[in-house]
């Protein structure tokens, strides 16, 4: 007795135009969040650089660690979107200040 894979499964079969279209739509989804991804982490990224300029106690600097927090939380969720669930190596990475870390999330 001889085992056939359903035709849906079946890799002999051509593919369908609207199946080569749905892939095509895959694609540009993959891409775009790729896109947004890169976006966020160059924020991210710039927004730790200014608050390593600042010096400590001064208004800026407060105002550039909301920043960084809110620049650092936006990135996770768009790395988590993209099923990059894990943040350590990122962390470590970039030196993302604990100050930063704790705030994540705070408005």
């Amino acid at each position: 007795m001889s085992l056939r894979l359903p035709g849906n499964l079946s890799s002999s079969r051509p593919a369908s135009a609207s199946e080569g279209a749905f892939d095509a739509f895959g694609h540009e989804i993959m891409a775009e969040k790729a896109a947004v991804l890169g976006r966020a982490g160059d924020k991210a990224g710039e927004c730790l650089r200014r608050l390593r300029e600042c010096e400590a106690g001064t208004p800026e600097r407060a105002a550039a660690l909301k920043a960084a927090a809110q620049a650092v939380h936006a990135w996770f969720i768009q790395r988590e979107i993209c099923g990059l669930r894990r943040h350590h190596d990122v962390i470590r990475e970039l030196a993302i200040p604990r100050e930063v870390l704790v705030r994540l999330g705070a408005s």
